[in-house]
């Protein structure tokens, strides 16, 4: 297994982080265990969960993943060898605390304290938020339009709010999901300015469907020491190629939830797709370790989150760490962007 420092602090994360969202929906607690053990097993010490997972996001399975970690952490007792991820979610449905902002003290506290409870553990490595309460783009949302009401709580407060956590030990390291280059440059203004906790990750999708991260963000995760954890990195299983020549292969997410994964439903995506996949055929890779690959050598990337609903998918992925890219490989993928670029924004 390959590390590196989370942000500039001085935890060592694994390149491959376990993505947890599919535990309690795709995935049975059993499998969930069996996930973790391996993963472990292998050097893999990074996992990311939040608190509105399962995912798609059910009232009634709401919280479920964190509860199987936290199972799995008090039947192993091995809480001290994971640096763990989860996310307090940004304005959401009525079934979670009501509804609307949750970044304010109150709700914040309780996001924490829930997470706790069902993580079955007294602090949490790395805490996230989830998306941003403001107006903004975000989710692959294109076409900008500057609508402000003021009605969400401003950054200088939320930090103020981690800090009580931050300084009570209950939080570590705290982070930024699906956010902009604004809003993450705001944060680290903040921070210095004010001497509040800092942001040491950005938790935003990144894979060779789409690459828009590099575009601004890129060159604030290495000049700022805020890495890219990198979620969807398989576009949700198109990068594995079980989609190419119109496959729909039983409880797939595609399969189980065509309406919750139409981001990556676009006119070039199955043209990209075949292209990389004749790449990795010509070099005799694996399409889904090439593709995770890529990502993992990318400056400005922390760790790229995997998320598998077989042990086979796994052992894949993980696996990719261990592959190498020879330089005639990263320049045809490159060329293949250029034809379609980032056809799943």
């Amino acid at each position: 297994m390959n590390y590196k420092k989370l942000g500039n602090t001085d935890l060592d994360v694994s390149t491959i982080c376990l993505g947890t969202m599919t535990w309690g929906e795709q995935n049975t607690q059993e499998e969930g265990f069996e996930q973790m053990d391996y993963a472990l097993d292998q050097g893999v010490n990074f996992w990311d969960t939040a608190e509105l997972y399962s995912v798609p996001p059910k009232e009634e399975t709401y919280g479920h993943t964190e509860v199987i970690i936290g199972n799995w952490f008090k039947k192993s007792k091995k809480r001290d060898k994971v640096i763990l991820a989860s996310k307090v979610a940004g304005p959401m449905r009525a079934y979670l605390r009501g509804g609307g902002n949750n970044y304010g003290i109150d709700k914040m506290t309780q996001a924490v304290e829930d997470s706790l409870k069902r993580l079955q553990t007294d602090y949490i490595d790395l805490y996230q938020l989830h998306w941003p309460e403001r107006n903004t783009n975000m989710f692959g949302r294109l076409g900008y339009e500057h609508k402000d009401n003021g009605q969400w709580n401003k950054f200088e407060d939320v930090l103020g709010n981690l800090k009580r956590f931050v300084d009570v030990g209950k939080i570590r390291e705290i982070g930024l999901s699906n956010e902009t280059p604004w809003g993450v440059t705001k944060y680290l203004e903040l921070s210095k300015d004010k001497g509040l906790p800092r942001m040491m990750s950005v938790q935003n999708p990144y894979s060779l469907l789409n690459r828009t991260y590099e575009v601004g963000l890129a060159e604030i995760s290495v000049r700022d020491k805020i890495g890219l954890l990198a979620y969807s990195p398989l576009a949700s299983g198109y990068l594995s190629g079980k989609y190419r020549n119109n496959q729909l292969p039983k409880n797939s997410r595609i399969e189980r939830d065509p309406d919750f994964w139409t981001r990556y439903a676009k006119p070039n995506t199955e043209k990209a797709v075949e292209a990389y996949y004749k790449i990795a055929e010509k070099h005799g890779l694996d399409l889904a370790q090439m593709s995770l690959k890529f990502l993992e050598i990318q400056p400005f990337v922390t760790s790229v989150i995997i998320g598998a609903t077989t042990m086979e998918q796994l052992k894949t992925n993980i696996e990719s760490v261990n592959i190498k890219l020879t330089d005639d490989v990263i320049k045809e993928i490159n060329e293949v962007q250029t034809i379609y670029p980032n056809p799943c924004p």
